[in-house]
């Protein structure tokens, strides 16, 4: 079965390569970091050679949910390397920038033997935890050979994904079998685990860490005026802002629709357009621009100044979250087209209204609890959006009830990070040390 699994791998690389070379030519990604892929990490990595935890997250939004438990277990490990591994650039970019508590940042290896085998070498973990859904049957197979425990945290299978495992149910429940805990986020993705072929004794509901993730924030009003990144953004009261987080490509015409009809009633409003990936900032502001909008990039506002423009393309990496404070209103993105939508929470912190698309299966548990108990709303097309925009503008009373009812959602839901903390803490006993025995000198008595 693994073997057919690595020719698979094979095949799949040699097939996807010339996008890979186009992706490395076109946008400079991968380009450095397939040393690191292959298993060659620095030889200043892990020097002394040192046990470790080893934790891997995806992407940003992995990273950023995986930041308060890699504090705990700093704390609660003092003698263990803390390592962090990402897929994407813009994951280790994050993970280098924002991640004090880890010793070092690398990227994650190819899932082939070879490469697994060289990283875990020089990496040395006593404990390997996977963020979400990030299975990969080669390095959990040489993690059970070396008797390193592994540990899925903050898991779910989403209704999209689950079909797809179930197809290859045989290989899952033997893959399943080398995760010694899964800490998943509902009862409904425990059940999808189990069908798979988890041990149900082995799998543990502990809720959503990202809403642990989340600083929740300051009421102090200095608080705000020491941050480095509203300072680009100094909005005068009147100015209302509509903030499009993590659009996905077909996305941002719609919103542009939208903000068209918003500005028929509310002439100076401003539009924050947060493109999901860097490669697509330079698309959005051209669409913008071909609109005959006056736009700017992030980048290019002067500091302690209100934008004099119409709409802001956010072209940077880690502001989001901080941004979503100056919103009056919240679209987030990935939910008009079917790419399973992104994170409500990050916006539910500051109390802001949101408004997200049909297609949220990737937050599906989530979605549903804040559509639930009126923290959200859901809508089902482009039209709807307009509506709720122009709708949610000219209401501030509604705004503000769907806004703290989200805040209140995002601090009744905490707690998931002290349970994952404590489920790992079972797999992970800390290690007797050998001290030298406190012998006082003989003395014979005089």
């Amino acid at each position: 079965m693994y073997s057919l699994y690595s020719i698979l791998v094979l095949a799949v690389a040699v097939i996807a390569s010339p996008w890979f070379v186009y992706q490395a030519l076109r946008y400079k990604k991968y380009v450095g970091s397939l040393g690191q892929r292959m298993g060659y990490l620095p030889v200043s990595f892990n020097i002394d050679a040192d046990r470790s935890i080893w934790i891997h997250a995806v992407s940003v939004g992995e990273v950023l949910t995986a930041r308060p438990l890699i504090s705990d277990l700093k704390r609660k490990y003092p003698d263990l390397r803390i390592f962090l591994s990402t897929t994407t650039l813009a994951g280790q970019q994050l993970a280098r920038r924002s991640v004090p508590d880890v010793d070092a940042v690398f990227y994650f290896p190819f899932d082939l033997g070879i490469f697994v085998r060289r990283t875990l070498d020089l990496v040395r973990p006593r404990l390997f935890v996977m963020m979400e859904t990030e299975i990969w049957p080669n390095l959990l197979r040489e993690c059970r050979r070396r008797g390193v425990k592994t540990a899925v945290v903050n898991g779910r299978l989403s209704p999209k994904s689950f079909p797809r495992y179930r197809m290859v149910r045989p290989m899952m429940r033997r893959v399943l079998d080398d995760i010694d805990k899964f800490c998943v986020q509902s009862e409904e993705s425990a059940r999808r685990f189990i069908e798979l072929g988890a041990d149900p004794g082995r799998v543990v509901v502990t809720g959503s860490l990202k809403f642990d993730s989340l600083d929740l924030p300051s009421t102090a009003p200095q608080a705000r005026a020491r941050d480095r990144v509203l300072r680009y953004f100094r909005l005068p009261p009147s100015r209302p802002v509509i903030l499009a987080g993590s659009t996905m490509k077909g996305e941002e015409a719609a919103v542009l629709r939208a903000f068209r009809r918003v500005r028929s009633t509310t002439p100076n409003a401003l539009l924050i357009l947060a493109p999901r990936n860097p490669e697509r900032f330079g698309e959005a502001e051209q669409l913008a621009r071909a609109e005959g909008w006056k736009v700017a990039r992030r980048s290019d506002l002067a500091i302690d100044a209100d934008p004099r423009v119409d709409i802001v393309v956010l072209d940077t990496i880690g502001e989001l979250a901080t941004l979503y404070q100056v919103a009056t209103v919240v679209f987030v993105g990935g939910s008009l087209v079917a790419t399973g939508g992104h994170n409500v929470l990050e916006p539910a912190v500051f109390g802001k209204p949101i408004v997200f698309g049909p297609h949220m299966e990737n937050f599906v548990e989530i979605a549903d609890t804040f559509v639930t108990n009126g923290g959200g709303l859901q809508l089902e097309n482009e039209r709807e959006l307009e509506e709720a925009f122009i709708s949610l503008m000219s209401d501030p009373v509604r705004r503000a009830r769907l806004g703290a009812a989200a805040r209140a959602l995002v601090e009744a839901n905490r707690g998931a990070k002290e349970k994952s903390v404590s489920v790992l803490a079972a797999l992970l006993p800390h290690e007797a040390r050998a001290y030298p025995a406190n012998v006082r000198p003989f003395r014979p008595l005089a």
